[in-house]
């Protein structure tokens, strides 16, 4: 049964505020599991995440994106057979399911689980498929929080790909959180933009092919465009909306301890 702190991926989406208390053993765990990842490199917090606190109870979440090939190269050399979760979400890119497969080909990873709405959800809430045009919280809610969050049942521990640069409110990230009830690493927390460029060089990695097009930050096709000049990392998404998330990772600024 699940303890009273306990909350989904939904819940958090929702701005349910999780009330943890000092003593509990999560917050212990969560502390020395901190102390931990801040002597420790990329490689080594993705150690400690999929093959040594939470060695088959962890999982990845990808989203195949610009940078996605860095976090991937990483999880290749530590445990290729780890579960990737890809959010499918029935709206993206073309040239994001062949990247998909292309890393998966050339990385060797051998665990990519591609989930998405239900089609329930998706006969009920977008039977027309324009709901982004009209409520870009409803539309990411039911293609990618949910899915997330039936997927994530089970995991102990979730690994993203996220990073400080990103956005306003991931700057406050750590290279580990506690987000309702499940551990979330960060291994790229404190890389910077030109960290993610050099190891693309250093290791030969293929780019996502819109890249090269004027796409810093992918997601689905509606909601994504070519930056313009003078625009920011993130401007490119949700463009002219106060967003800059989709909802799954919300958490950083008082969800979680």
């Amino acid at each position: 049964m699940a303890g009273m702190n306990a909350v989904t991926v939904i819940d958090v989406a929702n701005d349910f505020r999780p009330r943890i208390s000092a003593g509990d053993a999560a917050t212990t765990r969560l502390k020395s599991l901190l102390d931990v990842v801040r002597t420790r490199d990329a490689e080594g917090i993705l150690r400690l995440a999929l093959t040594e606190q939470f060695a088959g109870g962890s999982a990845i979440v990808s989203s195949f994106g610009s940078e996605s090939a860095v976090l991937l190269h990483l999880v290749a050399k530590v445990d290729p057979a780890a579960p990737i979760l890809f959010l499918n979400t029935g709206k993206l890119f073309g040239e994001t399911l062949r990247y998909r497969d292309r890393l998966q080909d050339q990385l060797g990873l051998i665990d990519i689980r591609a989930i998405g709405p239900h089609p329930a959800d998706r006969a009920q809430l977008d039977p027309e498929g324009t709901l982004w045009a009209r409520n870009t919280d409803s539309c990411c809610g039911f293609r990618k929080v949910e899915p997330l969050s039936r997927a994530l049942a089970g995991f102990e521990a979730v690994v993203t790909g996220r990073k400080q640069f990103q956005t306003r409110t991931r700057s406050a990230m750590q290279g580990v959180e506690y987000v309702g009830s499940t551990y979330r690493f960060n291994p790229l927390w404190n890389w910077s933009r030109a960290d993610i460029d050099v190891y693309f060089e250093a290791h030969n990695l293929p780019k996502h092919p819109l890249v090269d097009d004027g796409y810093a930050s992918i997601g689905c096709m509606p909601c994504t465009r070519r930056l313009e000049a003078g625009e920011t990392y993130r401007e490119g998404r949700w463009a002219g909306q106060a967003r800059d998330e989709c909802g799954i990772h919300r958490g950083v600024d008082g969800d979680g301890i």
